[in-house]
């Protein structure tokens, strides 16, 4: 006599099976990615409407970067123009910059992550006309002050294709390559917006600009790459070692970060005016703590991407059934 009842093998207990209390709370990092990219949008917007358009925003980038007396230029006088246009000179080359987003392509190749190298450098160059656009199209209002001119150049290209750079290698290296390139890789934007200053070629708030545009493209880019469906978010399963690894990293970095505070502000300070000087550090300090926020929100993800189709998924069979009779 059959009872024809039917019981999933391995079942213990009849009901859905409760999800774990963290699997709950995960928020998919497609989103994360998506609100980090609206918040740096939004930091764009107010960056552009306070400092371009207002009184206040105007004459808080003159007592930062004055003009200078001749000329009518924001050069700064100080004996580190010199160094400043060479590093300029040197990053603004095309073919260093072309070397780069190979290495880019390269890197992603032999990780097997050419669709995230691909993407990688779609940011810069995105990134690129877009600062050339936002430039040309902006209007810089005429506020009557002093120490401001008309010419527009809010945000700047070249902190904006730095901090682009930088974070595409984000896209195809590893995680632990990516937590030891972010210091050094910061501290390099920090220095090319430092040297756009001192060369009058931007303002401070065109820095923190550019900078902005950098990492908001690339948080949209980096959610539609973590939005495929061959993409595994790995943030969440860390273990102690790794936690202990990570706080060992950050000690390295914050004593690193103390000498050079250390060593390089005295010699700014000596060389720079002060409000050139404040507007180095603020430039630094805003460029490392929106790449260290952004490394830390990809951290662990792999960014793969497969070029080939995936095979459905088998629906299970009846062999997975017992038929108790």
């Amino acid at each position: 006599m059959s009872i024809g009842s039917l019981y999933s093998v391995g079942r213990s207990t009849p009901g859905p099976a409760r999800p774990l209390p963290h699997a709950r709370a995960a928020v998919p990092l497609g989103l994360r990615l998506l609100a980090a990219a609206l918040c740096g949008l939004v930091a764009l917007a107010l960056t552009a409407a306070v400092f371009v358009r207002t009184y206040p925003g105007q004459w808080l980038d003159g007592v930062l970067l004055p003009r200078a007396e001749r000329g009518g230029g924001y050069e700064q006088q100080t004996v580190l123009v010199g160094p400043a246009k060479s590093v300029l000179a040197t990053f603004g080359s095309p073919s260093l910059i072309a070397a780069l987003l190979g290495v880019v392509l390269l890197v992603g190749v032999l990780r097997r992550r050419l669709v995230a190298g691909v993407v990688g450098v779609g940011v810069v160059v995105s990134v690129v006309l877009l600062a050339g656009a936002v430039k040309s199209e902006l209007p810089r209002p005429d506020l009557q002050i002093e120490s401001s001119t008309t010419h527009n150049s809010f945000p700047s290209g070249h902190v904006a294709a730095a901090t682009a750079l930088l974070l595409a290698f984000m896209l195809v290296l590893p995680g632990w390559a990516r937590r030891w390139l972010a210091a050094p890789g910061a501290a390099g934007v920090s220095v090319i917006a430092s040297a756009t200053m001192i060369a009058g070629w931007h303002r401070f708030s065109d820095v923190l600009g550019g900078v902005l545009l950098g990492v908001t493209v690339f948080c949209l880019a980096a959610a539609a790459l973590a939005a495929r469906p061959d993409e595994r978010d790995t943030a969440g399963g860390s273990d102690g070692g790794s936690l202990w690894r990570r706080l060992a990293e950050a000690a390295v970095g914050l004593v690193v970060l103390v000498w050079a505070l250390l060593v390089v502000v005295p010699g700014l300070a000596a060389s720079v005016q002060r409000g050139l000087l404040i507007a180095i550090v603020a430039a630094a300090a805003s460029t490392m703590f929106l790449v260290g926020a952004v490394v830390f929100l990809v951290r662990s993800t792999g960014f793969a991407v497969s070029l080939s189709p995936r095979s459905p998924a088998r629906s299970p069979s009846t062999s997975e059934t017992r038929k108790i009779s």
